[in-house]
């Protein structure tokens, strides 16, 4: 280990135990505390201040779980890992549901305590960075650009690098991605970040108005045009004049439209519905899309001269898969912002059910996550969303369905192993093969990483 030790206290009432994980875990660079019952390791936890804790299930005058309890209703949160020769797939989901980081069933092997360590520094360093993650958010949105934005994923710093610097400008912008990866933040911290920050920002969905009225709709039109246009109608160019109009969705556009769109780019011109001179405007334009516009265009479904003009800066915008370790970054922005909406307090989310956020392949990306949260706060008890307050499609446990009929076994050692042998699986695949971005995701160090990839033959 490098830097500081990290402070680790040791709870059991096996003498022997203490004595030989002490040794051992004293010689592999921890500073190591013991206690012989929870009543002791109890006083320990407000003078020692560790920054880990190895504590064992049954014990007596306090045990195990009465011992999490306590520190918990004190709010200390030190990742905790529970021991017990006496394990069943109950008690283990108990342990986790009060709060629990990890739980290891005895006997094990002394590498496996040192991997299941690490793991919990990994989580103790990322909980750090969440912190100085939310103090930017503070400063971002203090000066109101790029303020929702949240994740430390290096395509998507190098996307709002991007951005800041085209924002200057006034080339046109075409942001790709998926539905909810956040192209309209995007667009809005472009807008804000630019020249035109005083003016307006009109945001329009492209497939959300009806093909008869978007010609109208965009450019206006003048009194008398047609049946019921008793006076002249301002289009949504029009007024974003000085300022920015998103188009989203623009691969919707019927194609005679994009022929007046085109020469709305070339010309700065437009022509209101039954008018017969065309009108100047200042407007900047940032487009974006979900549709893949190269086919688009193969298939006749969208002009290629539109396509060169709106693909001179393009940013496309990664799915939430492919930055799986900004998830819980996003979580703590979202619960933040959820407590204020549903006046709640809900504090944290338990180590299993972070685990179910972090595998979820999220087809609807940073919506559906926000849209998950907010109807596992609806049912979560307390303060702490645990796995049960998750979708059922997660596959968290069910009162109906028990973790053994989910995993073939009801050897909680086995069930650990099939779960991590998947999970770094999924990672892997994920992350393209590389294992240093896989560890990342995994919250893991590499050599343990490449430790479990020779254990399970991956």
């Amino acid at each position: 280990m490098v830097g500081k030790k990290k402070k680790l206290l040791l709870i059991d009432d096996e003498e022997n135990m203490l004595h030989m994980l002490s040794a051992f875990l004293g010689k592999r660079g921890y500073d190591v505390v013991t206690a012989l019952n929870g009543a002791m390791g109890l006083e320990l936890v407000h003078t020692l201040v560790p920054d880990l804790i190895l504590c064992d299930l049954k014990m007596p005058q306090m045990d195990g779980l009465t011992f999490l309890g306590r520190i918990r209703e004190s709010h200390i949160d030190t990742p905790v890992i529970m021991m017990s020769a006496y394990a069943t797939v109950d008690t283990a989901v108990e342990a986790m549901k009060q709060g629990a980081y990890d739980f290891v069933t005895k006997p094990f092997q002394t590498d496996e305590i040192v991997c299941i360590l690490q793991k919990a520094e990994e989580y103790i360093r990322i909980k750090k960075e969440n912190v100085q993650l939310k103090s930017r958010v503070q400063e971002l949105q203090g000066n109101g650009t790029f303020s929702a934005i949240i994740g430390k994923n290096l395509g998507i710093l190098k996307i709002i690098d991007q951005a800041k610097k085209v924002a200057g400008y006034d080339t046109t912008v075409l942001i790709t991605g998926e539905s909810g990866t956040g192209k309209e933040l995007i667009a809005k911290g472009i807008h804000s970040h630019s020249k035109r920050s005083d003016g307006p920002l009109i945001s329009v969905n492209c497939g959300s108005i009806p093909a008869s009225l978007l010609e109208s709709e965009f450019f206006g039109y003048i009194k008398g045009a047609f049946t019921g246009a008793d006076k002249d109608h301002t289009g949504l160019f029009e007024a974003a004049e000085g300022g920015t109009i998103f188009l989203d969705e623009i691969g919707e556009l019927p194609l005679e439209l994009q022929v007046k769109l085109l020469r709305v780019l070339q010309e700065h011109e437009i022509r209101p519905v039954g008018a017969i001179k065309p009108s100047q405007v200042d407007v900047r334009v940032i487009t974006a899309t979900a549709k893949d516009l190269e086919k688009e265009v193969v298939s006749g479904n969208f002009r290629q001269d539109l396509f060169f003009r709106l693909n001179v800066m393009v940013l496309e915008l990664p799915p939430l898969r492919r930055r799986r370790e900004d998830i819980p970054f996003l979580c703590d922005f979202f619960l933040s912002r959820l407590n204020k909406k549903m006046n709640l307090e809900i504090k944290t989310i338990s180590a299993e059910a972070m685990t179910l956020l972090m595998s979820q392949d999220w087809s609807g990306n940073v919506r559906e996550l926000e849209n998950s949260l907010e109807r596992a706060m609806i049912f979560a008890e307390g303060s702490l969303i645990a796995a049960e307050n998750l979708p059922q499609f997660f596959g968290s446990p069910k009162q109906n369905r028990r973790i053994d009929d989910l995993l073939g076994t009801s050897s909680l050692k086995k069930a650990q192993k099939i779960l991590e042998k998947r999970m770094i699986g999924r990672s892997l695949e994920t992350a393209n093969g590389n294992k240093s971005r896989a560890a990342r995701m995994l919250e893991i160090s590499y050599p343990t990483l490449l430790a479990k990839i020779k254990e399970y033959g991956l």
